[in-house]
């Protein structure tokens, strides 16, 4: 069986044009079939205010209203998107932008309302692979944005590190798949201030331990409950690093199992 890499990156790499570059220069020279999915960075929060558009965050997630929608889309799908494509190419690797829209990939429902209404923002229930596969055969790279629709006319806006975890489990079944989540530290920190204090491996047996010691907390959570939701449906591996730790040997990261 195939090993399919599918590589999320972050506001850190898509917010830096070098970073960018650099990135994708290395991305672009990873063998085998791979899938891109990038968030959004600052752009879509800085146009916002451009346009007079409130921007509203609540425990760190946006509150997406029609207004709000349409900037995203905007920014994601068109902007950052196309940049990252045209980039790719320019290195020789075939790549091609996608909205879970496109070709019906990733199907998402309305987050229901409960204690905070979050608007127009999306809760993947379906990956459908059939398109993804034909162009991974001929060796083309899909490079999602954090855009789903509801196969009802709707685009939603869609945590992009949920995106690349659905993505990987809905290719578990035909490949080997493998997670990475590039961010801006080296893994998962036992000290959030010193960079080289690298939790090498967390598992379900020690996971809650570190929930418990607060070492893990905040924004890191949602992003760990992803790997693990991705481990128990099967994907071979999952890594959280700054992304040196696709093409280095020697590059520190934290591998969930």
């Amino acid at each position: 069986m195939k090993t399919l890499k599918i590589i999320k990156i972050g506001g850190n790499i898509i917010d830096n044009d070098e970073a960018l570059h650099s990135f994708l220069k290395s991305f672009a020279s990873l063998s085998g079939p791979k899938i891109l999915v990038h968030g959004g960075g600052k752009l879509a929060t800085k146009l916002a205010q451009q346009m007079n558009v409130e921007v509203k965050m609540v425990d760190g997630r946006r509150i997406t209203d029609q207004e709000t929608l349409d900037i995203i889309t905007m920014v994601y799908a068109g902007k950052i998107n196309k940049d990252i494509v045209v980039k790719l190419q320019a290195s020789r690797c075939n790549a091609i932008g996608f909205s879970g829209a496109d070709g019906n990939t990733i199907v998402s429902v309305k987050r229901p309302v409960k204690v905070i209404d979050y608007g127009f923002a999306g809760d993947v229930i379906r990956v459908n692979t059939e398109t993804l596969n034909v162009l991974l055969n001929a060796n083309v790279t899909p490079v999602f944005c954090a855009i789903t629709h509801d196969e009802n006319g709707q685009l939603l806006n869609t945590n992009a590190d949920t995106i690349a975890s659905e993505l990987a489990i809905g290719f578990s079944d035909s490949y080997q798949t493998e997670l990475y989540y590039c961010f801006e530290k080296n893994g998962v920190l036992q000290d959030v201030n010193d960079d080289n204090s690298v939790i090498s491996h967390i598992n379900t047996n020690n996971y809650q331990d570190l929930i418990d010691k607060n070492i893990i907390s905040d924004g890191m959570l949602p992003k760990l409950n992803n790997c693990f939701h991705a481990i128990q449906k099967n994907v071979k591996k999952v890594c959280i690093g700054k992304p040196e730790m696709l093409f280095d040997t020697h590059a520190n990261f934290t591998t969930i199992t």
